[in-house]
């Protein structure tokens, strides 16, 4: 960690106490600010409240007080899902101070290079096959950020000879002003989080921000096949280094039917890839040109590239059981997720999809759904989702009341080679606290078959 005095004596509010509030509290109070953490959950039971307090820091559980702001703070560190349109937030933007998100203290904090990767999809399973390519090559990475570990935590004790890959949210890059990657990563931007940001524009302007303070000696890696990223690659300073799915190209990082190009010249062998879906093409282009970037061997990239098949609960291949494949996609929680799911097999699958019913519609679906020949519904969506796929012509639907009764039907309805998918397209929280959690019903269901 830098020897950083800046934030000595410094009064700083904390808004929103969970884990990241827990670490920022902790590593600014080491470094001598003036901390207050604010928390709209009740007391009650909050261990790491009492904890903070007994290192004399002050906590305020139970609600956001008006006039917080009026004890004379300079700084707000704000939990990335706390919106914008929070009265302690709005306050604080009108008075003009700032108002971060615990990546941009990791930034400032930090000695060794970030590399920085956002996306509305793809983001953790770049981020975890970067890291694998990373470690292999001996570069010493350290995995942060919105993939689940405190970024600033991990830029505590991070060297110069370290390297940080830092999945990054929009809700984390809104809250940074100097944030600088060394590589930044943006695989993709659709339309997500809109009831966060309120515009699309506003959605992309904040994934822009992991490229918006590159300059000339750092690189951006970015889809080139996308018009809305292709905008933000204009404006930025860095290098630019695109990639292509679609086809060769003779700058940046891109593939056809055989190999996946760098600077137009065959690099790697695509037969040897073991991670399914065209979609995963993105991620796995992006992480291999980190890695060259980074300077891995060829040999470090290809190990990663012929041994990993997914991040849990991302398309992640669970088992093959009497000649049928099983994948866990349980993160694909909505309609766009399920497409890329689909999409990724050429075989007869079974789809175990819906949940939490959103009111969302499933026709994004409907041109993906030839593969599909039977479908189990569960949750709250059941209905609907049957009925879409009855419109669909699938004549093979199934009602399951759990994940275990789900599998057992899917493996019933199932032959040689088909493949059962769950990928719910539908949120979890009708049944589970957690996609995690209903990923992880699904792989124990399986494993008991």
């Amino acid at each position: 960690m830098k020897n950083t005095m800046q934030f000595k004596d410094k009064k700083v509010l904390i808004l929103g106490l969970a884990k990241s509030g827990y670490a920022v509290a902790k590593l600014l109070h080491s470094l001598g600010a003036d901390i207050t953490v604010n928390d709209s959950s009740p007391e009650n039971g909050n261990k790491e409240a009492a904890e903070l307090r007994a290192d004399d820091i002050s906590v305020i559980c139970g609600g956001h007080p008006i006039g917080i702001l009026d004890e004379g703070f300079s700084l707000v560190i704000k939990n990335p899902g706390i919106p914008y349109t929070n009265p302690v937030v709005m306050d604080a933007i009108k008075r003009e101070i700032p108002v971060w998100t615990e990546i941009e203290l990791a930034y400032k904090i930090s000695e060794a290079q970030i590399i920085g990767i956002t996306g509305s999809n793809g983001k953790t399973t770049t981020t975890t096959l970067l890291f694998h390519m990373l470690s292999i090559g001996k570069k010493r990475p350290l995995i942060a950020g919105n993939i689940g570990t405190v970024s600033c935590s991990v830029a505590e004790h991070a060297t110069p000879n370290d390297v940080i890959v830092l999945e990054a949210s929009s809700f984390q890059l809104m809250g940074t002003e100097t944030f600088r990657p060394k590589i930044a990563i943006l695989t993709n931007i659709y339309d997500a989080h809109l009831d966060y940001h309120g515009t699309s524009d506003a959605y992309a302007e904040a994934k822009a921000e992991i490229t918006n303070n590159q300059l000339e000696d750092d690189f951006f890696i970015y889809n080139e096949e996308q018009e809305a990223v292709r905008e933000i690659a204009m404006k930025s300073r860095a290098i630019l280094i695109p990639f292509s799915v679609s086809e060769k190209k003779e700058i940046g990082i891109s593939v056809d039917e055989t190999y996946i190009y760098w600077n137009g010249t065959p690099f790697i062998n695509r037969s040897i890839i073991k991670l399914p879906g065209q979609h995963n093409l993105e991620n796995i282009l992006s992480a291999t040109a980190a890695a060259i970037l980074m300077g891995c061997n060829k040999d470090a990239i290809e190990d990663v590239l012929a041994s990993f098949t997914g991040v849990k609960h991302r398309m992640q291949y669970v088992k093959e059981l009497q000649g049928r494949k099983y994948f866990n996609d349980s993160k694909a929680t909505n309609t766009l997720a399920t497409k890329s799911a689909l999409a990724a097999f050429d075989v007869p699958t079974i789809l175990i999809a819906g949940g939490l019913d959103r009111g969302h519609s499933f026709e994004e679906l409907r041109p993906f759904m030839g593969n599909v020949k039977a479908v189990v519904a569960l949750g709250e969506t059941q209905k609907r989702f049957a009925e879409f796929a009855s419109s669909c012509g699938i004549e093979q639907i199934l009602n399951a009341g759990t994940m275990e009764d789900a599998v057992r039907l899917a493996h019933a309805l199932s032959e040689v080679g088909d493949v059962i998918l769950l990928s719910p397209a539908s949120a979890s929280w009708d049944q589970y606290v957690s996609f995690e959690v209903r990923g992880d019903a699904f792989i124990e269901a399986v494993m008991s078959l």
